[in-house]
């Protein structure tokens, strides 16, 4: 049970606030879009084990990335989190450069850098530095949740009173820090580096409103589904409908987060998953620990009342082999019509976390080798 605000600004991070029907139970849109049609991308939130440390996780971080690269993911995406010892990534500009460093081709960002708790021209800077050092890789997406809780919030010297909704007002400022001719007046102070940089500036949300104005503005969005999965689809119909063509986009585009955990057999993954069970959990409860090692059940960790409220929050979430998780994935596919899937994957074992990966690639390596054969 949350027991204080400090623990509920946590939850609020990862579970946002809409309840409703899980995308599973949303009614297949039947397309003839498949799963080698789109790109697939990977979340990462340099997860901290159980007797690991961040100089750990940060190397599982790199061996990663480089093997996403191989596997032909799209991008690879680090999140802002603070105080949370489970999350080694809150210095979220300082890992992209790291894990942008030791690779070469893939795409490497932000899921988000959470604007509110920084100066919009602190974040140009950075983000103008990243691209500077290695062009035409880097992504930008934003948040507008303060991605801790409240008393980590004035850690971070940021008016708490802000509830996000001067979020647009930032995201004008920032943006026009790359590009000036987006400003309604001239800007007395440049972004340098930043300033003329063509970066990707991409809108995250659990819920519609950054889907909105990603649409209203014509930015490309990401939808949260792998903790907020209620909201999925409504949130995806509402940026859909309210796009406006622009020089960024001529038309919508969508990822959307998931979690997987691919295994060798239905019965591994759903042990894995364990470990991604006991750390919704412990948010729920308030805890605070790193990430736990799997059990072979459940039943004695939670409630009744528990498991629902976590089920509920994974509710998009994919375990099995990979003749499971093809299926499943492709009927996410088909609920969602995302244009590019993220997958996260909290998993105690670094190798067995690679290895989920590597079956998800191997999946879309299959799909895409049997449609042109």
């Amino acid at each position: 049970m949350v027991e204080n605000m400090e623990q509920f600004g946590k939850l609020e991070a990862f579970f946002g606030a809409k309840k409703g029907n899980e995308v599973d139970d949303m009614p297949v849109n039947k397309t003839n879009k498949t799963l080698g049609d789109i790109p697939f991308s990977v979340l990462d939130l340099s997860p901290i084990i159980a007797g690991g440390n961040p100089s750990e996780s940060f190397r599982n971080t790199l061996e990663l990335a480089q093997l996403a690269e191989k596997w032909g993911y799209n991008r690879y995406w680090l999140a802002e989190h603070h105080n949370m010892p489970f999350i080694a990534s809150s210095a979220t500009s300082v890992v992209i450069g790291h894990v942008a460093a030791g690779t070469s081709t893939i795409r490497v960002g932000s899921g988000g850098i959470m604007l509110p708790n920084h100066s919009p021209l602190v974040i140009a800077e950075q983000f103008g530095t990243l691209e500077s050092l290695f062009p035409g890789r880097i992504d930008l997406g934003l948040g507008r949740a303060p991605g801790t809780d409240q008393r980590t919030a004035r850690a971070l010297r940021r008016d708490t009173r802000n509830d996000g909704q001067d979020f647009p007002l930032q995201l004008d400022e920032l943006r026009a820090y790359f590009d000036p001719s987006l400003a309604s007046h001239t800007m007395p102070v440049k972004a340098i580096p930043g300033d003329g940089l063509n970066l990707p500036i991409w809108l995250l949300g659990s819920s519609g409103f950054s889907a909105q104005l990603a649409g209203q503005l014509g930015l490309p969005f990401a939808y949260a589904s792998h903790f907020s999965p209620a909201n999925t689809v409504p949130a995806l119909e509402v940026y859909r409908r309210s796009f406006k063509p622009s020089k960024v986009l001529d038309k919508p585009y969508a990822i959307v987060g998931v979690n997987v955990i691919a295994a060798e057999t239905d019965e591994e993954a759903n042990l894995l998953g364990t470990t991604l069970q006991q750390q919704f959990l412990n948010l729920i409860r308030g805890k605070e620990m790193q990430l736990q090692p799997p059990v072979g059940s459940m039943d004695n960790l939670w409630s009744e009342y528990e498991k629902q409220a976590v089920e509920q929050q994974l509710g998009s979430s994919i375990f099995g082999s990979p003749s499971t998780v093809k299926d499943k994935l492709q009927t996410f596919l088909d609920n969602t019509q995302a244009d590019e899937i993220m997958v996260n994957t909290q998993v105690f074992d670094h190798k067995a976390r690679l290895r989920s990966y590597e079956i998800v690639a191997d999946i879309i390596k299959h799909v895409t080798y049997e449609q042109f054969f």
